[in-house]
């Protein structure tokens, strides 16, 4: 039992790890990601990020700001963001100006984005510990039904010519 515990810890542990590595991953990712955004649906990164806007509802990395850092705002010269950062309840008059900051979502995608891993994460760590639980369960089922077999005579083990019958 002790060792189901350690494994138990380990596991927990290991989890938790994952969970920090993931968000230092979605950090190095996120800029990447926004460094190949093109604006074009052909461009997987594009539609990615676009998706993500919309989604969650976000503009940028930390905010709409971060997209004044980027190759795609740089060539298109036109001092704007992706139409994706454009709140839903503006319609179709928001063109991603810069001039109108109060179109924009304000809060950045990466925050976003890892809050959103992190709790897919506790699904997984609360699914894998449930699986530890009922195992440890049937480890104690099979603890008792060996211990009560061993004391009731019904279950002796019968010796005929040298082998068990």
């Amino acid at each position: 039992m002790g060792q189901c515990g350690i494994t138990s810890s380990k596991t927990v542990l290991v989890f938790l790890n994952l969970i920090f590595w993931v968000e230092n991953e979605v950090n190095i990712s996120i800029k990447k990601v926004y460094d190949e955004y093109n604006g074009t649906n052909s461009n997987a990164q594009s539609r990615a990020i676009d998706y993500i806007q919309r989604q969650l509802q976000c503009c940028g990395i930390h905010n709409y700001s971060d997209w004044q850092n980027t190759h795609w705002y740089e060539e298109s010269k036109n001092n704007s963001v992706p139409i994706s950062c454009c709140r839903t309840n503006i319609g179709s008059s928001c063109t991603g100006s810069l001039t109108h900051p109060e179109d924009l979502y304000q809060e950045g995608c990466e925050a976003l984005v890892v809050k959103k891993l992190k709790e897919i994460m506790m699904y997984v760590i609360w699914t894998a510990l449930t699986f530890a639980v009922i195992q440890m369960l049937g480890m104690l089922c099979a603890c008792v039904v060996l211990c009560r077999r061993s004391r009731d005579p019904a279950y002796e083990l019968l010796i005929t010519g040298g082998t068990y019958a």
